[in-house]
């Protein structure tokens, strides 16, 4: 064989390794190849759709996220923030008691089957709210926390605004249609973001059936209206939606191995679609993020020299556990660290002495308290000129 052909052909077999290094398929999870075939089957049909990680905010995938659209009843989602607020604040109380107006009574729509006159408590409302999706149960709760529907939109626009839902407007707080009562994807996004802030909740939005009988003839029966909760591993909330205008809405979250995914659908063409897709993305994110363990508690987390000679120190050690969120092989990202106390002149065992910073991509993610493992008195001037006279006479000068 001629040195020319050699020679063309151990070229080409060069480029063939240079071109295959970047033809050969990545190894991709089962699970994750899954999870992104079905993100491309997502009905069309949706008007505008988010998928978010709740603790970081950040957004996964998006469509149409700020077209301004009516909500449905996912607008409870806002009621119910309002009302958690109100009770974790002290303002009301799960215990206190609520009679039932004929204006809550006559509401259209989804209901509790509220008489007028008849008294509830607020967490039997919150529950006609959360499971049953009941506007006579919104009603009560609007008019109870701020004395009339109207007076409670009004701190509901309030809050809109406080949290930046820049495209959102409530009329009412049920979500039955009126003009110009709009909101997006995205605002949605943001009040269900800030609702987990109030864990509680989750008890009522994912509980799937409930009966209340005390103080009744005939016990109220609730379904929730979310499918998911009860069909779709993890889902504990938050709200779902309809009304020939919206279509079919949602704004649905759940929890898995300590990763928490939102996602937002609004005008889905049915509830069967609008939950089959919920739950595909939900799964994506899934797919996408892992919870962490960095930090246990006790761990020892830096050694902290209190002399240049070294034998003046003390451990400082986590006095908390820290999990964190993250995307999947983003652990090189991780950075810690500890700020300490400095004006300390001793440190007594177990005395909290400073705190361990978690960053994540230069983000801040996490915190910990930090105690010293011993007693033991920083050096004082006396000290440290010994120790730069013995480091002297180590070095032979």
């Amino acid at each position: 064989m001629s040195k020319i052909n050699k020679g063309v052909i151990s070229f080409a077999m060069i480029l063939t390794f240079i071109f295959g290094m970047f033809l050969v398929p990545i190894h991709v999870r089962a699970e994750d190849q899954k999870n992104q075939t079905e993100m491309m089957e997502l009905n069309s049909e949706n008007r505008s759709v988010l998928l978010m990680e709740p603790v970081s905010g950040k957004i996964l995938y998006e469509k149409n996220s700020h077209e301004k659209l009516p909500p449905a009843s996912v607008t409870k989602i806002m009621t119910m923030l309002l009302t958690m607020e109100a009770v974790d604040s002290g303002r009301i109380k799960l215990s206190d008691k609520v009679t039932i107006s004929e204006n809550a009574k006559k509401m259209g729509g989804s209901s509790m089957l509220l008489d007028t006159g008849e008294i509830r408590t607020v967490e039997d409302l919150i529950k006609g709210v959360g499971i049953a999706s009941g506007n006579d149960a919104a009603v009560a709760l609007a008019e109870y926390i701020a004395g009339s529907q109207d007076a409670f939109v009004k701190l509901m626009n309030d809050k809109a605004a406080q949290l930046g839902m820049k495209d959102t407007t409530f009329k009412n707080c049920t979500g039955l249609n009126a003009d110009g009562h709009l909101t997006t994807a995205y605002d949605i996004s943001i009040m269900s973001r800030e609702l987990l802030k109030h864990p509680a909740i989750l008890k009522y939005t994912g509980t799937y059936m409930e009966t209340i009988s005390e103080g009744r003839k005939a016990p109220i029966g609730l379904v929730n209206h979310n499918k998911l909760v009860r069909f779709f591993k993890g889902c504990d909330g938050l709200k779902t939606g309809f009304t020939g205008e919206a279509k079919y809405c949602i704004s649905a979250t759940a929890a898995r191995n300590g990763v928490r995914m939102l996602t937002v659908i609004m005008g889905s063409p049915t509830f069967k679609i609008r939950n089959k897709d919920a739950g595909i993305l939900m799964n994506y994110g899934f797919s996408k993020f892992e919870s962490k363990k960095l930090i246990t508690k006790g761990m020892d987390i830096e050694k902290i020299n209190l002399n240049k000679k070294g034998d003046k120190f003390f451990i400082a050690k986590a006095n908390e556990d820290l999990n964190i969120i993250l995307e999947k092989g983003n652990e090189n990202k991780i950075v810690k660290k500890c700020v300490l106390d400095k004006a300390k002149k001793s440190y007594k065992a177990n005395d909290i002495v400073g705190y361990c910073e978690v960053y994540l991509d230069g983000k801040l993610v996490g915190k910990v308290k930090l105690y010293s493992d011993r007693n033991i008195k920083k050096p004082g001037v006396f000290g440290n000129l010994k120790d730069n006279f013995s480091k002297v006479l180590d070095k032979g000068i």
